[in-house]
């Protein structure tokens, strides 16, 4: 995929596997699943992503007019429409800036090409009205930490926060990222997010996979002074980081609920939590990126404290894949998820199907439809999200068509509430950790 996007750094990330030796060899047979009646996916979550960094879906580019654009948007909706789909989640802050008019940061570079220049008209508010129209939820998309994905601050408009507090600014990467270690920047941070929640009727507020950066050969973050001055009590810098991004997901949730008790809070993580050879709770795989230690985000836990509503780990990989096999990864998080709150709902890789750059099983057209397949067999998978709109309208190598035609034969219903899962699954009384 062209441009800078959290699937471009993911993608570079997954590529590279450690040389721990994994407890099996991967294969294409899945593991012992828990028996399940037959279920519809008609009621589950059947989503897209529709990311903005670096007009990646959406808009086609920077400067379009603002009617250009509302039908650039209305045709992604009605695209998730013709496939029976029932939730986008909308990029709303891609790089610190705002798809809204928002009382604390820039309008964002992507819609009219200058960051801070008004597009002419809102496009989140549009986006949640006309979703609702068409019988779509509707998510905001939000990334936390990341500022520009350029180093130099220079080129952020003069009113940019970043601009105002250098200080809550590391350079990384070639990026440039707030840090998590500051309890002000976490605060601006959510205060940022919830001035977007409190405007619009959304319904759900969405984290991707970036809390620290995905790690870089031979750089580090320079964050040792924060720790310093806030990290006492903690034995290692892992430990406060991970802390660090815990706040954020507990109180990001806490203020969502009170802010608006009717949206669901959910986070997309990296597939992999930690390997097995690391963890002994952890996958058999052989990533060479684990979100525990190299992003600081303790997903598992996030999931078995019920912090979050939902989570969507982005599995992109194929079934039989060596060293991350979707047949083994899947099952991993139905147990995860198996007696808690959260509900758990599956990241696919459209945007790999029918691309000659991946392996021979994408190009198979049915690889994604075999996903759906297999994911019916756990009890706790309620519905996937594919990433992204663009893929879907493009659906190169047929593999959308496969899967609507094989598994989304009826329109979809709205994803239920999560209280009422909940209930579904587990029956009333006191919630498990």
């Amino acid at each position: 995929m062209g441009g800078v996007s959290r699937r471009a750094f993911t993608v570079a990330a997954l590529s590279a596997f450690t040389a721990v030796p994994a407890a099996s060899a991967a294969s294409a047979t899945p593991g012992p699943a828990k028996p399940a009646p037959p279920r519809s996916a008609a009621a589950g979550m059947r989503g897209m992503w529709l990311a903005t960094v670096a007009n990646r879906d959406w808009p086609t580019r920077a400067g379009l007019r603002a009617a250009e654009q509302r039908a650039e948007l209305i045709e992604h909706l009605d695209n998730a429409v013709r496939h029976r789909l029932n939730t986008v989640i909308l990029q709303v802050r891609p790089t610190a800036d705002a798809l809204w008019p928002s009382a604390h940061e820039p309008w964002s570079q992507y819609l009219s090409g200058s960051q801070g220049r008004d597009p002419g008209w809102d496009p989140l508010g549009t986006a949640v009205t006309e979703a609702h129209a068409r019988g779509l939820h509707l998510h905001a998309w939000f990334n936390p930490y990341r500022v520009a994905t350029h180093e130099d601050p220079a080129r952020l408009v003069s009113s940019h926060p970043a601009r105002k507090n250098p200080a809550w600014v590391v350079p990384y990467g070639g990026q440039l990222y707030y840090n998590p270690g500051l309890p002000e920047v976490r605060a601006f941070v959510q205060d940022a997010i919830m001035d977007a929640v409190a405007k619009y009727a959304v319904d759900g507020v969405h984290f991707d996979d970036y809390f620290y950066p995905y790690p870089v050969a031979g750089q580090s973050f320079d964050d040792g002074g924060t720790f310093t001055t806030f990290g006492t009590g903690f034995a290692t810098k892992a430990d406060w980081r991970r802390d660090n991004i815990d706040r954020l997901v507990r109180e990001t949730a806490q203020r969502v609920k009170e802010v608006r008790p009717a949206a669901r809070f959910g986070v997309s993580p990296f597939g992999v939590w930690r390997n097995a050879a690391t963890d002994e709770r952890g996958s058999d795989t052989r990533a060479g990126v684990q979100t525990y230690d190299d992003l600081y985000a303790d997903t598992r836990k996030w999931v078995r404290e019920g912090w979050i509503d939902y989570v969507v780990p982005q599995l992109y990989w194929n079934i039989g894949m060596d060293g991350a096999d979707y047949a083994k990864l899947l099952p991993w998080w139905a147990e995860v998820a198996r007696g808690s709150r959260t509900q758990l709902y599956v990241g696919e890789a459209l945007y790999k199907s029918g691309d000659p750059a991946q392996p021979a099983a994408w190009q198979d057209p049915a690889e994604l439809s075999r996903h759906l397949t297999l994911a019916a067999r756990y009890p706790e998978v309620r519905g996937h999200v594919y990433f992204s709109a663009k893929d879907v309208a493009d659906d190169r190598g047929g593999a959308m068509a496969r899967l609507t035609a094989d598994h989304y034969t009826q329109p979809a219903a709205a994803p239920r509430r999560a209280a009422a899962e909940r209930t579904a699954l587990t029956g009333p009384g006191p919630e498990r950790p």
